[in-house]
């Protein structure tokens, strides 16, 4: 009776451990992931257990990866929450949102008291230069080049209600937002999208254009949660209300883009100003290659795994089909198909069924790697010297031997060019997975973009480069040594 007690305990105990385990999340920008922080180091503070996903794809990205349970918090905006996610025709007042938000089992707490809205921005010389001070004023320019974030160009509250609205005749360009001001800085593009808050105005140089006929909404950060969470959770969050506004975050802001501190240290530090945790001295690594050995095992890990698995696939498929002209050529069609969706989209699409993490990256690194392994294995089984087939089928052979020591053997070659191919595309491809939460060395390259960090890019560049070159090589290495035996082998039997 007693172990029966202790069991019953620790199940208890081990449910309710669980129970305080929280997932906050982010998207992409650097604000977010600021915020991001701060809501994780105040929970942490306040004794729950937190798990950090910051860094995720775009707005979808994170509003998928909330209704499916995959992160519980994340910094949201009342704008692109009412008009982008809800598909509302204006903002409402947090009470009304919420009872929008009921039936997706979400909730948003009150604001933190500063308003992030959307605007478009460009050098203050050139503004001046051309008499620029509104949105109204960029009518009469149309010599002016646009590069826009892609969020922005399809947002209903973005780009197609902004040019229906100032009657802009301007067709814009999609420019990943943390290399946009870098482009403007080149002379690349004229003007941008921008956050009212952001910490590299300055820092370029740029203005913001008024919005004269206030097309944009309130835009009020605020922690987007699941509704189940324990109450407690939500206090704690609550705390944070009010204790920010315009000019406090792009100050915050600032101090990560000019790289004068990292996430870690910015939130804490805020968090200590405020009062909102003790106020203890903390030491913090500024050392961008710290986390470089666990990005490059991650990376290693999505790679290999998701090429064994293509090889455990494909391998067996190829030659179940290629005696069959019809089926083989519909599999190579199917896993064509697969080939043209573009692999950001493929991961976006893992997330409603595998939600976010290593899981669907693999089956999508999966996916992409069939094509490659499939065709030059039924190729290669396809083309080898039918002669030779015919001698073994005089000997005796069964379709098993003929594939054992004459098909397969004199295949191996290609079959090892699909598996080289499949295993460079997985390489590159995976650096992509740092949008949907499965790290790897696409996670410097995705930070470094939202800080205009090209050191921190190269960080995961060049390790993902030199793989893929250290790949090749292996490879080549392969079909020098190993291959040659074994044809050798054949030829004397």
């Amino acid at each position: 009776m007693l172990r029966l007690l202790l069991l019953l305990s620790c199940l208890l105990l081990a449910g309710f451990t669980s129970a305080q385990s929280l997932t906050v999340g982010s998207k992409m920008d650097s604000e977010g992931r600021l915020l991001g922080e701060i809501f994780a180091q105040k929970l942490e503070a306040d004794g729950f257990q937190v798990q950090r996903q910051l860094g995720l794809g775009s707005t979808s990205v994170t509003w998928q990866a909330l209704q499916g349970g995959d992160i519980d918090i994340y910094p949201e905006y009342t704008g692109t929450l009412a008009l982008s996610l809800l598909g509302l025709e204006t903002t409402l007042p947090r009470a009304e949102l919420n009872e929008q938000l009921q039936s997706f089992g979400l909730k948003a707490l009150p604001s933190l008291g500063f308003n992030n809205t959307y605007a478009l921005t460009l050098q203050a010389s050139q503004a001046q230069e051309k008499g620029i001070q509104s949105i109204s004023d960029l009518a009469g320019h149309e010599d002016l080049r646009l590069g826009l974030s892609h969020e922005f160009i399809q947002r209903d509250d973005g780009w197609p209600g902004l040019k229906e609205v100032y009657e802009l005749p301007f067709t814009p360009r999609g420019v990943e937002h943390g290399l946009a001001y870098e482009a403007i800085q080149a002379g690349r593009i004229d003007i941008t999208d921008a956050y009212s808050t952001d910490g590299d105005l300055e820092r370029f140089n740029l203005i913001l254009l008024e919005d004269d006929r206030d097309y944009f909404p309130e835009y009020l950060a605020l922690p987007l949660i699941r509704a189940d969470l324990p109450l407690a959770v939500q206090a704690s969050l609550e705390e944070l209300a009010g204790h920010l506004n315009e000019t406090r975050m792009q100050a915050l802001n600032a101090r990560i883009s000019s790289q004068e501190a990292g996430f870690t240290e910015v939130a804490d530090q805020f968090l200590r100003d405020e009062g909102l945790i003790a106020d203890e001295q903390r030491e913090f690594s500024g050392r961008k290659w710290d986390k470089l050995g666990v990005n490059l095992l991650e990376h290693l890990q999505l790679t290999l795994l998701a090429l064994f698995l293509a090889c455990l696939v494909g391998l067996p498929l190829a030659i179940l089909v290629y005696r069959s002209p019809r089926i083989s050529q519909a599999v190579l069609y199917v896993a064509g198909l697969l080939q043209t969706i573009p692999s950001i989209a493929l991961l976006a699409l893992m997330i409603p069924l595998f939600g976010i993490g290593f899981l669907p990256a693999i089956i999508a690194l999966f996916l992409y790697s069939l094509l490659p392994i499939l065709r030059a294995a039924v190729t290669s089984l396809l083309t080898v010297n039918p002669l030779l087939v015919k001698v073994s089928l005089g000997m005796g052979m069964t379709r098993s031997e003929q594939l054992k020591y004459i098909l397969l053997p004199l295949a191996a070659p290609n079959l090892l060019v699909g598996i080289k191919t499949a295993a460079i595309i997985n390489i590159g491809t995976a650096t992509l997975a740092a949008f949907i939460g499965a790290g790897g060395l696409g996670e410097p390259i995705v930070t470094g973009l939202a800080l205009n960090d090209h050191t921190l890019v190269l960080y995961g560049a060049i390790p993902a480069a030199l793989m893929a070159i250290v790949t090749e090589l292996v490879f080549n290495l392969a079909e020098r040594r190993w291959i040659p035996a074994h044809l050798r082998g054949i030829q004397s039997q």
